[in-house]
Order: C-alpha cells, then sequence, then structure tokens
C-alpha cells in the first residue's frame, strides 16, 4: 500500500520512522511518499520536504514566513493528489496538518491521525475538525480517550512512544564512575536540570535553577543540554555561576541522578521512566498574567505529563511567579531529605506508567493502520 506521511518537528520525524519501520513488517510492499526529516528518510521513500523548513512557531514566525507555509501547503496538496495514497497519515502538528486532513477528505482520501494534537489542553474547537476530516485518530494518553469521547469520538490509544525510547535506550549499564569520568565530572551525587529545549525556555528557567545550584553544596548540579542549543545560550543564562553542560546524554544524566528540576513537557515523562524524584518548573512570558492565561484559558489542571497522565499531583509544579529559588529550594530539599515524600512520588510513578502500557506504541499503531485498510479494500 501507498502511505503519505506528514510531520513537521523533530519528535514527528522520530514517532513518524518508528511507524514506517513497523509498516513495512505488516505491509512488505509499503510505498512511502513523505513531510519530515533525516530520521524517515533513513526508512526509504520519497522526502519531498524536510521540517527544518516548516518549523515556524510563534506569531511573528508565522507572519514573516506566510509565503513559505502556503507554498508548503500547496506542494503537500499538489504531491498528495499525484502520488495517489492508500492513506495519509498525520504525525501532531495540528496548525498544518488538520488542514490537510480537510483537504484530503475533500479527495475521498482516508485520514489516519497518529499522535493527537493537544487539543485537550487548548484550542479545544479543533475537535470538531477532528470529527469531520480524521477517519481514525491512534492516541498515546490514556486521559485523551476519555477527551474524545466527551464528543462522541472514539480514538484508539496504542501505548506511548517515549516508553519504546527509554526501554531500548543505550547505555543502561553504565556505573557512576564512568559517566562522571566520560564527562569530567565530580565524585558527588548529581542533582540533574533538564531547562527546556528552546531557546527562550532556558534564558527564564535557568537562571533561577542556577541559583538554587548554589543552596546545594553537597551535591554537584549538571544541565542536560538541548541539541538544538550551544554553549554560549547556557553560559550567559548562568551569569557567571559554574555548571558542566552535557549534550546528548540526557537519559544517561537522569540515570545518575538523585534528583532533577525540570521544566514540563516528555521530559518530566522520561524522568519519571529512568525513577528519578523531581521538581517541575516552568516560567513563560507575561508574569502573572501567564499565571491568568493558565488558569482560564488552558483547559487541563496539570502543566506536566505526569500529574496529567496520573489524574492527581505526584510531582509538585512551580509555574511562573511561583518558580522561584526559594520555593524551588524548599522542594528539592524535601525529596533529598524526606524518604517517604520521596517514595511516594515513585508509587506515583509507578501508577503513570502502568496507565501507559508496555513497550511497543509504533507497532501497535501500524498493525492496526494496516488491519482497517485491508478490512476497508475487502469491503469495497
Amino acid at each position: 500500500m501507498r502511505y503519505f506521511i506528514l510531520a513537521g518537528e523533530a519528535s514527528g520525524d522520530l514517532h513518524a520512522s518508528h511507524l514506517m519501520r513497523e509498516l513495512k513488517v505488516e505491509d512488505p510492499k509499503a510505498d512511502f511518499c513523505f513531510f519530515g526529516g533525516d530520521l524517515m528518510a533513513a526508512q526509504g521513500g520519497v522526502l519531498l520536504k524536510h521540517y527544518r523548513e516548516m518549523a515556524f512557531m510563534g506569531l511573528f514566525p508565522v507572519l514573516l514566513n506566510l509565503d513559505k507555509i502556503k507554498a508548503n501547503f500547496k506542494l503537500a496538496q499538489q504531491q498528495l493528489l499525484e502520488y495517489k495514497p492508500d492513506v495519509l497519515i498525520l504525525v501532531d502538528y495540528p496548525g498544518f496538518n488538520l488542514r490537510m486532513a480537510q483537504f484530503a477528505k475533500q479527495h475521498g482520501i482516508t485520514v489516519f491521525y497518529y499522535i493527537s494534537p493537544k487539543i485537550w489542553a487548548w484550542k479545544t474547537k479543533r475537535v470538531h475538525k477532528v470529527k469531520s476530516f480524521v477517519d481514525e485518530m491512534f492516541t498515546i494518553f490514556p486521559f485523551e480517550t476519555d477527551f474524545y469521547n466527551n464528543f462522541d469520538y472514539q480514538v484508539r490509544f496504542v501505548g506511548n512512544p517515549t516508553i519504546d525510547e527509554l526501554t531500548y535506550r543505550a547505555n543502561q549499564q553504565q556505573s557512576f564512575a564512568e559517566f562522571i569520568e566520560q564527562n569530567s565530572l565530580e565524585n558527588k551525587p548529581i542533582i540533574a536540570l533538564l531547562a527546556g529545549s528552546r531557546r527562550q525556555e532556558i534564558k527564564r528557567i535557568l537562571p533561577v535553577l542556577a541559583d538554587v545550584s548554589i543552596q546545594f553544596s553537597n551535591y554537584q548540579f549538571v544541565i542536560a543540554g538541548a541539541p538544538s542549543q550551544s554553549m554560549p545560550l547556557y553560559a550567559d543564562a548562568l551569569k557567571g555561576i559554574t555548571i558542566p553542560v552535557v549534550f546528548g546524554q540526557t537519559y544517561e544524566l537522569l540515570q545518575q541522578s538523585t534528583a532533577a528540576l525540570v521544566a514540563s513537557g516528555t521530559a518530566t515523562l522520561e524522568t519519571a521512566f529512568i525513577g528519578i524524584p523531581q521538581v517541575v518548573c516552568y516560567r513563560i512570558e507575561a508574569g502573572r498574567f501567564g499565571t491568568w492565561v493558565k488558569d482560564r484559558i488552558v483547559k487541563v489542571p496539570f502543566i506536566s505529563l505526569v500529574n496529567l497522565i496520573g489524574g492527581r499531583e505526584i510531582v509538585k509544579e512551580l509555574f511562573q511567579q511561583y518558580c522561584t529559588v526559594t520555593t524551588v529550594s524548599r522542594e528539592l530539599n524535601q525529596i533529598l531529605t524526606d524518604h517517604n515524600y520521596r517514595d511516594q512520588m515513585l508509587l506515583g510513578y509507578a501508577d503513570v506508567l502502568t496507565s501507559l502500557g508496555g513497550p511497543g506504541c509504533a507497532q501497535r499503531a501500524a498493525n492496526l493502520m494496516v488491519d482497517l485498510l485491508k478490512t476497508k479494500y475487502d469491503n469495497r
């Protein structure tokens, strides 16, 4: 069968590449045409547009690149009709992909969505576009099932790709001594700092975490460097405080840590899987107005995936004006000194991971997709 896949970000390239790998197992004659990246290209097929030419985030970058965005839409539409796929598979990236879903449905093309856009957090009205234009939605969080059920739309929960990546990650047997020697670190317990991957995230969050490090002289703080960033950004954000940065070793760093200070996002789930107690620290622009937006516009009660999946406060979330040196230090100290508090957090992690199921997310999704397509053609 012929698969046209649209992934507009680095994470989409990663998850779509795993899906393509499993589709080839389920369907040995699978043929691919796609917008994506190098990981997808390694699976074979025709790469039409690299996600680096599509990743425009924020109001001003979008406005400045409207001509490129329109050109990308036109290319995707033309190639979709020329390729005549058995299915269009969309991977997250809702602004672009929901418009393409509408176009595909108008031309009688089956639409699958792999990894739901986060419409459960904001822009809830997009659910009506999903219902109208998406034939099958394959979700990665269990709470998404209830969300879509509220709109009378059935989805297929296939597990979470992060579980696959962590289960089969490299260097799981690496010792603490090997890690600190490899990275020229001190022989002291480690507190991991995961301050986000975007430039503005790091500039807002890291100065607070750096000041926290001064309060804990018996520990060494180590930053997980984001692959898209470089040392000058970290040096500027640290403002003279010396904290080592390790790149390309986030999982290894977490594995050797006693605790972690983590920006919200997938990193909170990764930290939970590896079993490291954490404090979730996050700041956005706009000061207290940002808190007002979170409380009144965002449709979910938590900012971390751990708490969202668990349905309760498993880890402390310190957001906006509540993310200060004092509050972060207090919470970190409790994790380090109160064993019962630490153990309760780890028990909460276990509940979250159980609800996500084991590895095999891409395999389950590919199996379902191929079965659904075969059934469709058998019934014609």
